[in-house]
């Protein structure tokens, strides 16, 4: 067998492309790659890489994900430090974007939707070293209080 370098890109349909366009640049901050033939945009979060993303339109009238149903759940944005991770949270309080906080005991995520109800974590992962020797995802010992932060943050907004 052989195994894959790592996961490269994730293809989303939307139903508008510039609407989908615009939130993934605007609210996670990505940069156009390239397009084609206004159907579809390719994102990236770093130069290194051609995309991590692309996004397809299939038509205003597509039904939305199914939450009942098999496929993706959610794609997942890992962010380098806590202090970028606490100023997407408030970008997203600026842009009156609704966000749910996950402490993963390695990790804290932020979850919230695209305009077409794909769901999208942003999170940051604690260092390897940090990690417990064993079930590393359970447990609530996230430092810094982030997740009590981001809760109150939200609340008060």
């Amino acid at each position: 067998m052989v195994k894959p370098k790592s996961l490269g890109h994730v293809v989303l349909r939307v139903r508008e492309l510039t609407r989908a366009e615009s939130f993934y640049t605007k609210i996670l901050s990505l940069d156009v790659q390239a397009k084609i033939d206004d159907k579809m945009v390719f994102l990236t979060s770093n130069s290194e890489s051609s995309h991590e993303l692309a996004l397809l339109e299939i038509g205003k009238n597509a039904p939305g994900p199914n939450p009942d149903g098999v496929g993706l759940y959610h794609t997942a944005w890992r962010y380098s430090s806590l202090e970028e991770l606490r100023k997407l949270h408030k970008t997203l309080i600026e842009n009156s974007i609704e966000s749910g906080i996950g402490n993963h005991g390695i990790s804290i995520g932020i979850y919230f939707f695209d305009p077409d109800g794909n769901e999208i974590e942003a999170y940051y992962e604690l260092p390897k070293t940090y990690w417990p020797k064993e079930n590393i995802f359970s447990g609530d010992y996230f430092p810094d209080g982030l997740d009590t932060e981001l809760n109150t943050l939200e609340k008060t907004q």
